[in-house]
């Protein structure tokens, strides 16, 4: 199995950026299922991101849209089904005529990391606003206990991140899991507002979309400058990867892990354009 990003220097920029992959390695496979999961482990990512959600009976599952129509062969919201309800639809077939594949917990994704015999980070991303939205956090926070992973210590070989783009869900989960690390995600920005000097909460990084970073490059300046790191969505082309690089970002958000590590070590392969699909979804 192929390692994580090992490059310890890249032109301009100090340490190599982590690259985490998207909802799984979902370019090649359905994003949320176990199986884009473990793709992106054996690529070699250093870590991976899902956004969660809470079905009906109070299970954090792994889900982007709030409705069910996009990615599964079932209709309506994901908030209104139990978790019973949402292992008999099919999460899988929509993507490219792959296989069926069942709804993804956090617990087991959780399960996955910690299984993969190597050190990885997880980002969770706690979706908002929706329906019993108050609940995400606190169900995040008790999931993290019961796996230890609420009071990370050095040399855990699994670390767990919280995002959001919501002030209110940083202020829930820094009350619920302090020492739990976290990420103010943003997608746009007034003319001539830069992030602030310190971010919401005590979140510790910044996490800009890459078109708000290519408009306004100098968010991440000001974003490392006030000691905050940057981790940047979702990042497949490799222009962006190298102004990435550029800017020194902590963390590269991809759907393309292999690519991306790949394209980092100076190794492009044949066919390896940059120009691959993405989520179809917005949002990391």
């Amino acid at each position: 199995m192929p390692g994580p990003s090992s490059d310890p220097e890249l032109p301009g920029s100090g340490a190599a950026p982590l690259v985490i992959a998207h909802r799984g390695a979902s370019d090649e496979l359905p994003e949320h299922t176990l199986e884009a999961y473990l793709r992106a482990i054996e690529d070699g990512a250093d870590g991976v991101e899902c956004d969660v959600r809470l079905s009906r009976d109070g299970h954090l599952v792994c889900v982007h849209d709030r409705r069910l129509n996009r990615t599964s062969n079932g209709r309506g919201l994901v908030r209104r089904r139990t978790l019973a309800e949402l292992e008999q639809l099919d999460f899988g077939s929509w993507h490219a005529a792959e296989q069926p594949a069942p709804v993804l917990t956090l617990e087991t994704l959780l399960g996955a990391v910690r299984d993969a015999g190597r050190p990885l980070r997880l980002l969770v991303e706690t979706k908002h606003p929706t329906l019993g939205g108050r609940l995400i956090e606190p169900t995040l926070a008790e999931l993290l206990r019961k796996f230890a992973l609420d009071r990370p210590e050095p040399g855990d070989a699994v670390s767990v991140t919280m995002m959001s783009f919501s002030p209110l869900a940083l202020q829930r989960m820094r009350e619920l899991a302090p020492d739990v690390p976290r990420v103010f995600l943003m997608d746009h920005l007034p003319p001539g507002v830069y992030p602030p000097a310190v971010l919401p909460y005590g979140a510790a990084a910044g996490g800009p979309g890459v078109s708000l970073l290519r408009a306004r490059p100098a968010i991440a300046e000001r974003l490392r400058r006030n000691g905050n790191e940057v981790y940047v969505w979702t990042v497949n082309d490799p222009a962006d990867v190298d102004l990435c690089v550029r800017l020194g970002v902590r963390a590269i958000i991809t759907d393309r892990p292999g690519f991306v590590r790949r394209h980092l070590a100076g190794g492009r392969r044949t066919g390896d354009d940059g120009n691959g699909p993405g989520a179809a979804d917005s949002g990391p």
